[in-house]
């Protein structure tokens, strides 16, 4: 496999990426590092949430994982517009992998605390701060102008396939430390291995997400270094503050990632699924995982649907409708107290989310020029960041001010989704361009870049 088509033979046009030996190594290493992170990131808040039962403690998982983003936001899209961007995403996954070891190093020598892990999250949020910019820049250069969407498509079905295995084996990984999984292999004469990972289910989840991790950032550094770059402008508070000026002046890119920060930062759930896996479903740490999972599945077959039926016509509209369908399914999700009811809540919330990433990614991808790519996916990262990490901090929060338990998360969900139909009418009234917009071809808006 080459980075060319060498024999002029033409394979499925689905599967055209594939033909570049760079997206190949890209596009396992995606897979790879978000698999990991998925597991790291359901082990760290039961783990927490077992740790401190407050819903604020899980709700602050979310917090300090933005806040890195949000202060790093004009360097971290500069660096991915001014160095080479292969080299930003490997030690980036590499610091992420060094987080996962140091939470498995502590928690086996029994160190761990509620503080130190939120200490370690913060390290965490500052890869992710540079990961995000540089991942979603270093795609373009892998695959030629013709196989760019079919390389979009495939990058992000990677990384909703990660987001469905990633939860559902974090929360298995979890399981392999319970008590009833240690009484299970002694029924089958196991005892001595039952009573080895009784209680260690959080630590030999941290020690797969560094595995998997440290995979991924090997495979990036197999990446063939692309060619030398024309020498770029010297970096000025200006030019950094370029991906903003930039967003502003698009209103339909504006609209729709504000959007999409506004609609998710109200009906955010994440924060709460330990408590309704143990408190209200009854499901135990393999049922959050399941919980988990279970966006990503209704994400994923959505995916396979728009690439099969794209979205032609009254793009703008689908949206808004599909925002308030966000809303509307965290509700049912919220008042919920029947397991399959719940998990097929969130998977409908998954499916009606993915909508509203398609068309905002693809406004992204067709309207930004390579020159300000890097600072605009830094600012993008921080919208959707906001809305899913603060979505969390903004759901522990309120639930741990009205109760605990169920007795806060309940109304703290029912809450957001109401919020998120509130938000999909505001912004259909302020973003009259966006609820006109029709195709995704760029076509139909004033000044496409």
């Amino acid at each position: 496999m080459t980075d060319s088509t060498a024999d002029g033979a033409s394979p499925p046009a689905r599967f055209a990426a594939f033909r570049h030996r760079s997206f190949v190594l890209y596009f396992l290493a995606r897979v790879f590092t978000t698999f990991g992170a998925q597991v790291l990131s359901v082990a760290v808040i039961w783990h927490i949430y077992a740790l401190t039962k407050s819903a604020l403690f899980t709700g602050l998982v979310g917090l300090v994982q933005f806040l890195p983003l949000a202060l790093l936001v004009l360097v971290t899209g500069t660096a991915a517009d001014q160095f080479g961007r292969r080299m930003i995403m490997g030690l980036s996954i590499l610091l992420a992998a060094a987080c996962a070891a140091a939470m498995a190093l502590l928690t086996g020598s029994g160190m761990i605390t509620a503080i130190l892990m939120l200490s370690v999250l913060v390290v965490f949020g500052v890869a992710r701060a540079f990961l995000g910019p540089a991942s979603s820049s270093l795609v373009v250069s892998l695959v030629p102008q013709e196989d760019f969407a079919n390389a979009v498509t495939w990058n992000s079905s990677a990384w909703q396939a990660a987001t469905i295995v990633g939860p559902a084996a974090g929360g298995l990984l979890l399981g392999l430390g319970e008590p009833a999984f240690a009484r299970w292999l002694g029924g089958l004469g196991q005892a001595d291995l039952g009573a080895f990972l009784n209680g260690h289910g959080p630590e030999i989840a941290y020690t797969t997400a560094f595995a998997f991790m440290a995979l991924g950032a090997l495979l990036v550094f197999a990446i063939p270094k692309p060619p030398k770059a024309p020498p770029k402008e010297r970096p000025t508070l200006s030019n950094m503050l370029e991906g903003f000026r930039f967003i502003w002046k698009q209103k339909v890119i504006l609209g729709a990632i504000s959007l999409d920060l506004f609609a998710v930062l109200m009906g955010g759930v994440i924060a709460l699924l330990p408590i309704y896996a143990e408190e209200i479903l009854f499901l135990g740490p393999e049922g959050l995982g399941w919980l988990r999972a279970a966006p990503g599945i209704g994400a994923i077959i959505t995916a396979a649907l728009l690439a099969a039926f794209p979205i032609r016509d009254n793009a703008g509209r689908i949206m808004f409708i599909c925002v308030a369908l966000f809303g509307l399914f965290t509700v049912v999700f919220g008042m919920s107290t029947i397991a399959w009811l719940s998990i097929l809540a969130l998977v409908l919330l998954g499916a009606v989310d993915m909508v509203s990433v398609v068309i905002r990614e693809t406004l992204l991808q067709l309207w930004t020029p390579d020159e300000v790519r890097g600072r605009v996916n830094a600012v993008n990262s921080v919208f959707v960041s906001a809305s899913n990490e603060l979505g969390e901090f903004r759901a522990g929060t309120m639930a741990h001010v009205i109760g605990a338990g169920a007795v806060g998360a309940v109304p703290a969900v029912v809450v957001g989704g109401i919020g998120a139909i509130v938000v999909a009418g505001g912004w259909a009234w302020m973003f009259p361009q966006l609820r006109k917009a029709r195709r995704l071809d760029g076509k139909d808006v004033e000044h496409p870049v």
